[in-house]
């Protein structure tokens, strides 16, 4: 009875042996450096942000386009033929815009036209609310602190002003000037407007809270040609004759 006891667990253990052998092979062996089993519903992490990827983050809301890192150069074409429309094929204007993309290929008048529309009615806008976050990052320092000083004007009267655009009829590029690597574009803007002025009981010192009316300016946008910083600025604005 010993003989069999000893020799079925014999059997057992040659058996239990081999089974843990070939799991061995199969399944190998811990070398230490296992990775954990994923987990299909912890939330991953984006991978850290490349220096050129942040360098874009700290774009204005507003981008004018023509960015020395904006992609695609002009095809060799005559200046009649690419920029129709824009102004005279032997204007000043033309002169201007192929002067900026000899620095900047990407450069694109008709883009820069569209951005500057967004930009005109952006600064509009915010200059009525008091917005002296949003002006300070589209305006240069000069412009900045004279719409700045007619809001804290407005503010100490206590006053308040509201501005809704009906449309921009007309956004012209009238001016280009290049000196150096400063690039300055200058636009006329047409624009139907309601604006008014309210005083802190709420009656109206300025303008119409119903009636439309036309609003002709001048604004001039300046940058660095070439530098990673793509944000044309506000330098000058007037009123058109």
């Amino acid at each position: 009875m010993q003989n069999s006891f000893d020799m079925t667990t014999l059997v057992f253990l040659a058996l239990a042996v081999f089974v843990a052998w070939k799991l061995r092979s199969v399944l190998g062996q811990k070398t230490g450096s296992e990775q954990p089993p994923a987990d299909p519903f912890t939330r991953r992490e984006a991978p850290p942000a490349r220096p050129d990827q942040a360098e874009r983050k700290r774009d204005n809301v507003i981008r004018l386009p023509g960015a020395a890192n904006d992609s695609g150069a002009q095809e060799t074409v005559p200046a009649a033929e690419r920029w129709k429309g824009i102004a005279p094929a032997d204007s000043p204007v033309i002169a201007g815009i192929e002067g900026i993309i000899r620095q900047e290929p990407g450069f694109d008048p008709r883009e820069f036209i569209g951005g500057a529309k967004a930009a005109y009615e952006t600064i509009v806008t915010a200059f009525a609310r008091g917005d002296r976050k949003m002006l300070k990052g589209l305006l240069a320092k000069e412009v900045y602190e004279g719409f700045e000083q007619a809001i804290t004007e407005r503010e100490k009267l206590g006053q308040k002003a509201e501005t809704s655009f009906v449309s921009i009829d007309k956004a012209e590029i009238v001016g280009v000037e290049v000196k150096g690597k400063t690039g300055q574009v200058t636009l006329n803007f047409v624009s139907q407007l309601i604006s008014v002025v309210r005083d802190a009981q709420g009656q109206v010192v300025d303008g119409s809270a119903e009636a439309v009316s036309e609003v002709s300016d001048i604004w001039t946008f300046s940058r660095q040609l070439g530098s990673r910083d793509p944000n044309w600025l506000l330098v000058a604005t007037e009123a058109a004759a």
